[in-house]
C-alpha cells in the first residue's frame, strides 16, 4: 500500500474523529446550558407586562371596564331600514368607581404581600420553574403603592374615569339617534332618575353633561323615601335574607373544589410562597387588578400579573356563579324583583305622549334582575358549582352583561313600510343589538313584547315584585292574635 493512501487514510480519520469530538462537545454544552440556564428561561411563561392582548381583562364580571368589553357593531345594528327612532328607554348602570371601605382599609394588606412576593423573588429565590413573573412584572409589583389620596370615607365613589364611561354612552347614542336625543334640555321631553348615591349621581350629570353641554340646567327626578323603582330589593326582606353565602351555596361548594384550591396554591407558587395563600388574600388581589385596570384602561394593573389567564377563568366563574344565584336565574324571586321598572318601560315606549327619552341611573342589582325579568342571557341549564368545564360558553357572563357603566337600551321605530307590524323595538345590551329567539335579528314586533311580557305588565306589583313577602307580614300578626286568644282563655278562666 502506498504512502499517499495510508496518509488519505489516517487524515480522513482524524477528520471524523475531530468532527465527533466537536459534535459531542457541543451536544455537552448544550445540555449544560439547558440544565444551568433552562430554569431562567422556563420560568417567564407569561408576562401581563408584555401580552399586547391581555384578553382576561374581558372577564373581570361587574369590575370589567366599559371600554373593553362594549359592542363595536351598534353603527349598523341601530338602522333599520324604512324606520325612524321615536322614543328611547336607558337603564344605566353608574361608571367605574372606587372600592368598598372593607378593600380601602385593606390596603396596608397588599403593601405586606407586596414585600412578602419581592423577598421571594428577591431574597428567598423561591420563584417556580415555570409559570414564575416576569421581570417587567416583579419591577412595577415591587414599585406599586396604595394610593392615598383614597380614604375609607371615599368609598365607592365615581373616578375621573366612571364620568368620562358616562359622557362616552351619551355621545356615543346621540350620535346614533341625534333626533330623539336632541341637544336642548327640556324637563318634559327628558325625564331622568338617579338613586340616593354619589355614584348615581355624577353618573347622571356626567351624561347629561355630554348631551346638553357642562352647566346645563337638567334635573332628575325626586328620590322617594322608598325607591322601589329603581332599588325594589332593599324593601324585599325574603330576597334580603336569602343572601346565597351559607355553607351549601353554589359559590361555597365551589370554593371548596379541587379547582379553586389547585388554583389557589399555583398563584400562591407563582408568587414564590412556599405555602397556599388563603382565599381572601388572593381575592383581595385579584380584586385590586380588576379596580386598577379600570380606573386607567390604557395602562395595566400590576397585580394583573398575579394571574395567567387561565386563572382568571376560574374566578370569572365563581364571580358568575355569586351573582347567578343572587340576582339572576339562580332564584326565582330575582325575575320578579324589577316588576315596576319592566311596567315603566313598556309605558313609556307604548304611549305617544312625552317624555319621549327617560333614563334612570341605579346599580348591578338593577341591571342584572332586569336581564332576569326579561329573560336576557338565560341558559339552558343552571350554574353549579360541578359544571365549570361545560359552562365556558354559558350566556351568562357578568363581564358582558354587567361591567362598569353598564347598560340596557330599548328603542322604538315606527316603520310605515311594514305590511302587519309598523312599530318594532331593538333592545341593546352595551351597545350589542339583543338578539332574543322570538325576534329578527334583534328587531322584535311591539305586539310581539306587550305579549312577552304581559304577566309582570298585568302584575300588581305590590305583591308580585316580593314572592313571600305576605307570609313574613302574617306572621307578628298571627302571634299577636295567639296571645290576644291566650288572654281570653285565661280570663274565661279566672271567671
Amino acid at each position: 500500500m502506498s504512502s499517499k493512501i495510508i496518509k488519505n487514510r489516517d487524515a480522513a480519520f482524524i477528520f471524523y474523529f475531530l468532527f465527533f469530538a466537536v459534535m459531542k462537545f457541543f451536544m455537552v454544552v448544550s445540555a449544560l446550558f439547558i440544565t444551568l440556564f433552562g430554569h431562567a428561561l422556563a420560568q417567564f411563561d407569561y408576562c401581563f407586562g408584555k401580552d399586547t392582548e391581555r384578553s382576561q381583562t374581558r372577564q373581570f364580571t361587574t369590575k370589567t371596564a366599559y371600554q373593553i368589553i362594549k359592542g363595536t357593531n351598534i353603527d349598523k345594528q341601530y338602522l333599520v331600514p324604512h324606520c325612524l327612532p321615536q322614543k328611547i328607554w336607558i337603564f344605566h348602570r353608574h361608571g367605574t368607581r372606587l372600592p368598598s371601605r372593607s378593600i380601602i382599609e385593606k390596603a396596608s394588606r397588599l403593601e405586606e404581600l407586596r414585600d412578602a412576593i419581592v423577598k421571594n423573588y428577591r431574597v428567598l429565590r423561591t420563584a417556580p420553574s415555570t409559570n414564575a413573573l416576569c421581570q417587567e412584572d416583579l419591577i412595577a409589583l415591587q414599585m406599586w403603592k396604595w394610593n392615598s389620596s383614597i380614604t375609607p370615607d371615599m368609598e365607592e365613589y365615581l373616578t375621573s374615569q366612571g364620568y368620562e364611561d358616562l359622557r362616552g354612552t351619551a355621545r356615543h347614542y346621540q350620535k346614533l339617534y341625534p333626533n330623539v336625543l336632541i341637544k336642548e334640555y327640556n324637563n318634559t321631553y327628558y325625564l331622568f332618575r338617579h338613586t340616593d348615591s354619589q355614584r348615581t349621581t355624577e353618573s347622571f350629570k356626567a351624561f347629561t353633561d355630554s348631551l346638553f353641554g357642562m352647566h346645563n340646567n337638567a334635573v332628575a327626578e325626586k328620590i322617594p323615601e322608598e325607591d322601589k323603582l329603581l332599588r325594589p330589593y332593599d324593601y324585599c326582606e325574603p330576597w334580603t335574607a336569602n343572601n346565597n353565602d351559607d355553607e351549601n351555596s353554589e359559590v361555597n361548594k365551589y370554593k371548596r373544589s379541587v379547582l379553586w384550591n389547585d388554583t389557589l396554591m399555583e398563584i400562591s407558587t407563582r408568587l414564590g410562597f412556599q405555602y397556599t395563600l388563603e382565599s381572601k388574600d388572593v381575592e383581595l388581589m385579584y380584586d385590586i387588578c380588576r379596580y386598577e385596570q379600570a380606573w386607567q384602561v390604557d395602562r395595566t394593573s400590576v397585580w394583573c400579573g398575579a394571574f395567567t389567564p387561565p386563572q382568571v377563568t376560574v374566578f370569572e366563574y365563581a364571580e358568575d356563579l355569586k351573582y347567578y344565584y343572587k340576582f339572576g336565574y339562580g332564584s326565582d324571586i330575582n325575575a320578579h324583583l324589577n316588576c315596576r321598572i319592566v311596567q315603566n318601560m313598556i309605558e313609556h315606549l307604548g304611549s305617544n305622549a312625552l317624555p319621549n327619552v327617560q333614563v334612570s341611573f341605579a346599580h348591578s342589582a338593577g341591571l342584572q334582575t332586569l336581564m332576569s325579568a326579561l329573560g336576557i342571557n338565560k341558559d339552558d341549564r343552571p350554574l353549579t358549582a360541578n359544571n365549570y368545564q361545560s359552562m365556558s360558553e354559558r350566556k351568562w357572563k357578568t363581564s358582558n352583561i354587567d361591567p362598569f357603566a353598564g347598560n340596557f337600551v330599548a328603542v322604538k321605530y315606527e316603520c310605515n313600510n311594514a305590511p302587519l307590524e309598523k312599530e318594532k323595538v331593538i333592545f341593546f345590551l352595551n351597545q350589542n343589538a339583543v338578539d332574543l329567539d322570538w325576534c329578527h335579528v334583534g328587531l322584535c314586533n311591539w305586539s310581539e313584547v306587550v305579549q312577552r311580557y304581559e304577566h309582570i305588565i298585568n302584575a300588581d306589583c305590590d305583591s308580585y315584585y316580593c314572592p313571600g313577602v305576605g307570609a313574613l307580614s302574617a306572621k307578628p300578626i298571627s302571634i299577636a292574635v295567639t296571645l290576644l286568644m291566650s288572654a281570653i282563655i285565661y280570663l274565661i278562666n279566672l271567671i
